[in-house]
């Protein structure tokens, strides 16, 4: 497998592997050891859904030192988790939808790992046995309500708040991957996955610890600096090294 995406076409709702455009459907459980059809599905009519619909998300704060850092707080000694609620959860193409004119509201790009199997109490060695892939996020974030309150679930967990996809890579290296993110074509966010605090396999494996993940559960690794306020009419498109472009607009 390589890239894998969820579609919709009518009532049905599929995952299917993405060639050069095309979509070949996948047969069987996409967490298992699924076939694909060898005749591609027309695309015309398709729907791209986010590439998983998990039971929780898992958020990363202040993984990156110079986000850390532009945030005025100290690095941390363990990862800091919080969870958004799985309704934030946005496709690739769809808009973000800010409920607070008046609110200072953010964006922040971000390497997703998703889980493909059930695992609890796994070790950082382990940690990639576990996991499905790799795909392009956001982490939309009012700054206001998250300034004002000392749990940052709400503020980050509004509908459309986490744009997801557009596929899941699962042959990609995590560990040194170029993440940048674009606002109306201007490059506002640029750093690299090496500069992780926690990488993806330890932050897998201290997650694992304290709960039990399940196929499909998205965990978003962190934000590099250059964080930036985002307005009506903007544009923003995460680019990951290897992965496909995740776009999304704002109203």
């Amino acid at each position: 497998m390589a890239a894998i995406g969820r579609f919709q076409k009518g009532d049905e709702i599929f995952y299917a592997k993405v060639v050069d455009g095309e979509l070949f459907k996948l047969i069987g459980d996409v967490f298992g050891s699924p076939s694909f059809s060898k005749k591609p599905t027309p695309i015309k009519g398709v729907k791209t859904l986010t590439p998983v619909a998990p039971s929780k998300v898992i958020c990363v704060g202040l993984n990156y030192a110079d986000h850390a850092r532009e945030s005025g707080k100290p690095l941390p000694k363990e990862p800091l988790i919080w969870f958004k609620a799985p309704t934030s959860l946005i496709p690739d193409g769809a808009k973000i939808e800010v409920p607070f004119a008046h609110h200072r509201t953010d964006f922040e790009a971000e390497l997703a790992i998703i889980i493909g199997r059930k695992m609890r109490n796994v070790t950082p060695a382990a940690a990639a046995r576990y996991i499905f892939g790799y795909t392009a996020a956001q982490d939309i974030s009012d700054r206001t309500i998250q300034n004002g309150e000392s749990q940052w679930a709400r503020a980050k967990s509004f509908d459309t708040f986490t744009p997801l996809g557009p596929y899941v890579e699962t042959k990609i290296d995590p560990h040194d991957l170029t993440i940048q993110l674009f606002q109306n074509g201007r490059l506002r966010q640029n750093s690299n996955t090496s500069q992780l605090i926690f990488n993806s396999y330890k932050l897998v494996s201290f997650i694992s610890t304290n709960m039990t993940l399940l196929p499909g559960d998205v965990i978003l690794t962190g934000t590099p600096s250059g964080v930036g306020a985002i307005e009506s009419g903007d544009r923003l498109e995460v680019r990951i090294q290897g992965l496909s472009p995740l776009i999304n607009t704002v109203k």
